[in-house]
């Protein structure tokens, strides 16, 4: 293995002091923050890639709320194309949460929108509602701070994941969707008269692939080998290196924010507590290797050793030898270079539910008996390339409904070979069920189910509007795998 340079170290860790967070330094504030999503110039693998971004006013990705911070934020589009932002994790009034036509329209390029609501505190982050744009980096952290990440004794650290293809999202769409992407559907369309539906009934076409009881079908980890996988803009070849205390503690926080990509996040040799998921605490969670799917979040304290030295923390693709991550390192440390590619492929994660069923939220929802209790089939198949909730593609889905108030549960019961990472816009929910006994899990907004897998989740319904749910899978959602909750006053 080869030493990083000491100029490359030092540059790197200057050029990433933007994401170490110094916890006892509350940053002042402005009454407004401003974003804007724009075009930019990153470096992989050596070549140069156009992207885009959503950068703050100091022209740093992303944005952190100090505690009891407000949301308020003016949004400027200066790219050459509409686009609409959409804040995941937290829960806006409906009119802001950033999906096109439901119910504002996208942001034309040059215009400006302002968003004010009551931050909800955690790790989140914010993305184009538009499969394209997604992929294309239109991404960034959402971290809004408690009061007890002020006052804690530790460092932190955002570890941003993505996966990247310098061809055209278009182009990756199309390869992957076989030309059956809707990635540009009309997201108002109510369904009655399927304008913007797929006139195919995916349930019927009998493909073995999302048929339960197949002996011998494997599960379909990967659908699309990206050129690239990403750690706060960066790969092993050339990865941040961030500076941290010998003996002292660090969170990372995890987001991943990749299109298609199920990741292991690797602590090494550093023992790890996982310590929130989705922005929500768990009860601690000792270890070293915790899976998250397309965008959720996991916290995770590390200690770092008394004696010092250089710490990989690594982000492995399922089913797959690619790595990605950042190394942490004390100072003096000897930091080598780590290779992209594992010596074997990594599992998949959590086929079992296992790591779901082991986590026990620290603040539960109160006890409370469902006015209704939806069962979403989660279906579809690679040949035709077409995903479906209860047999049907946006435009044709039928809303899960609700009134406000109302206590609802969920149960997602994958019928594929495919995992789907569920997504609830507007709404907390809490894992009651994976399929057996029932328990306290976490709170979280996006849940990973696995093939044949079934989660129940418990949700309150907040705000009378049309709130999306549907897998963050960018192709699945791109070939509708989407419905509605429909929360009536």
């Amino acid at each position: 293995m080869s030493l990083l340079t000491r100029r490359g170290f030092l540059a790197a860790t200057s050029a990433s002091a933007a994401t170490l967070l110094l916890p006892a330094q509350v940053r002042a504030q402005s009454t407004r923050m401003t974003l804007s999503a724009t075009s930019r110039t990153i470096e992989v693998q050596g070549k140069a890639a156009t992207v885009w971004g959503l950068l703050d006013g100091n022209g740093r990705s992303g944005l952190v709320l100090d505690p009891g911070q407000a949301f308020a934020v003016d949004l400027t589009n200066t790219l050459d194309a509409p686009t609409i932002i959409h804040w995941h994790g937290q829960i806006p009034p409906n009119m802001q949460d950033g999906v096109p036509d439901l119910p504002m329209p996208m942001l034309q390029p040059g215009e400006s929108r302002g968003y004010d609501f009551a931050a909800r505190p955690g790790t989140h982050w914010m993305h184009a509602h538009i499969p394209e744009h997604e992929m294309l980096l239109l991404a960034a952290p959402l971290v809004v701070r408690r009061p007890e990440d002020v006052s804690a004794d530790r460092q932190e650290v955002t570890l941003f994941l993505h996966d990247f293809s310098f061809r055209p999202p278009a182009e990756v769409l199309a390869e992957i969707t076989g030309g059956t992407s809707m990635a540009g559907m009309d997201h108002s369309q109510m369904g009655q008269d399927g304008t913007a539906a797929m006139d195919m009934d995916v349930m019927g076409q009998g493909d073995a692939m999302s048929m339960p009881g197949m002996d011998g079908m494997a599960m379909d980890l990967n659908d699309y080998n990206f050129d690239a996988y990403l750690t706060n803009d960066r790969t092993l070849d050339d990865p941040e290196v961030l500076q941290v205390d010998k003996g002292g503690r660090v969170l990372v926080r995890v987001i991943n924010a990749a299109a298609a990509t199920v990741f292991w996040i690797d602590t090494g040799s550093l023992p790890g507590r996982l310590v929130a998921v989705d922005g929500e605490p768990v009860q601690p969670v000792p270890g070293s290797r915790f899976g998250l799917a397309m965008g959720q979040r996991l916290d995770i304290e590390l200690n770092v050793p008394a004696e010092g030295g250089a710490f990989p923390i690594l982000a492995l693709r399922e089913g797959a030898k690619e790595r990605t991550g950042l190394i942490l390192a004390t100072p003096g440390a000897t930091v080598t270079k780590v290779s992209s590619l594992s010596d074997a492929e990594h599992p998949a994660f959590s086929a079992d539910l296992s790591q779901e069923a082991a986590l026990r939220a620290v603040m539960s929802l109160p006890q409370r008996a469902p006015a209704s209790q939806p069962m979403l089939m989660l279906g579809g198949s690679m040949m035709p390339y077409v995903w479906t909730i209860n047999g049907q593609t946006w435009g044709k889905h039928v809303p899960v409904t609700a009134k406000s108030g109302d206590r609802v549960e969920i149960t997602f019961h994958n019928m594929s070979m495919m995992a789907h990472p569920m997504h609830l816009h507007g709404h907390a929910f809490q894992v009651v069920s994976t399929g057996g006994a029932r328990f306290a899990g976490a709170v979280r907004d996006t849940v990973h189910v696995p093939p044949m897998g079934m989660v129940t989740v418990a949700v309150d319904a907040g705000e009378a509007a049309r709130w999306m749910l549907h897998c963050h899978h960018m192709p699945h959602l791109s070939t509708g795998m989407m419905t509605e909750f429909a929360v009536s006053a």
